[in-house]
């Protein structure tokens, strides 16, 4: 028999939940199976998979060892030097502007050279995370950036931290606003874009309809000319939906591809100029709470931004 006391990272979860993190290896047949014949119990009694866990609450587990057992693999973290650029830090979040180039998540070309993993890297060099110490919680991003995007990305420090977060997202209380170049003179020189963009899975690129065709999504994005100079505009833009590459195509079905975007536009004349990817930056990340925000509301009404000289095409302007 085995005990797991329930930390303060693990509270809040449902019991499944906290188990499926925690033993990778059980099955889910097996678990709600253990569970419903008394072989996981929660404080010693009977309990249900939608039970919600309580810091301090014990978890007794008369299950086979092979379970418990660890895999003897190195975390892959451990053999990074994390090499991030901080916009913020608490004890609750890390605000990271993320270079282009760099994938956030492990992806099959790429299992350890994260941003992630060099978030992770950096939080256990400082002694704030340490897998051993926890059951079921690793630190996380609340965002995502394209691999040849760059900008910022939010990290979670602790399991509150990362449910209010994404619920704020969610919720569309986090502002996120973009620099972008794009080629040619946009008019008018600011304005809403608005239609509707169909994704291909096959290509990894999505189509842009002015009228909704079959299994569309509406995309809206609030933009401004900031300055034009030789044969280029300089945008900042807002999302009002999270599309995928939803700036990149839309601009693009307007008659303005972005500076070095080879998906959405000709970029052989870019990449002469040193440009290999998409002219599009994350720059400044507002918290715009209006809601509860619990342990981040110090948080409202903050707004980041990255430092100006990270922006390289800002250099043609």
């Amino acid at each position: 028999m085995r005990t797991l006391t329930v930390k303060e990272n693990d509270s809040g979860q449902r019991l499944d939940k906290f188990l499926t993190k925690t033993l990778k290896t059980l099955p889910l047949s097996l678990m709600y199976k253990q569970i419903r014949t008394k072989k996981i119990k929660v404080n010693r009694k009977r309990t249900e998979p939608k039970y919600i866990l309580q810091t301090g609450d014990t978890v007794e587990l008369f299950i086979s060892e092979e379970f418990f057992e660890k895999d003897g693999n190195t975390p892959a973290f451990t053999r990074l030097t994390p090499n991030i650029d901080v916009v913020y830090e608490d004890s609750n979040i890390l605000l990271a502007d993320k270079r282009p180039g760099l994938i956030v998540h492990s992806d099959a070309k790429e299992e350890t050279n994260t941003l992630i993993n060099h978030i992770k890297a950096y939080l256990y060099q400082k002694k704030e995370y340490d897998p051993e110490n926890e059951n079921s919680f690793a630190p996380a991003l609340c965002n995502r950036i394209d691999r040849n995007t760059g900008g910022i990305v939010i990290a979670a420090k602790n399991a509150e931290t990362l449910r209010i977060l994404n619920q704020k997202i969610k919720d569309r209380e986090i502002t996120k606003k973009y620099l972008l170049a794009v080629h040619g003179r946009v008019i008018p020189n600011n304005g809403t874009l608005k239609n509707y963009i169909l994704k291909d899975e096959k290509t990894n690129t999505v189509k842009v309809y002015d009228n909704r065709v079959k299994d569309s999504k509406t995309a809206e994005t609030k933009y401004r000319v900031i300055e034009e100079k030789n044969g280029l505009s300089l945008i900042e833009a807002e999302l009002l939906t999270g599309r995928t590459h939803q700036i990149r195509a839309q601009f693009s079905y307007i008659g303005h591809p972005l500076l070095g975007d080879g998906k959405y536009g000709i970029n052989k004349n870019d990449r002469r100029s040193g440009y290999k990817c998409q002219a599009l930056y994350s720059y400044k990340l507002g918290f715009d709470f209006t809601t509860e925000s619990g342990i981040l509301s110090y948080l409202k009404g903050k707004t980041f931004e990255v430092k100006k000289d990270n922006v390289y095409f800002l250099k043609e302007f």
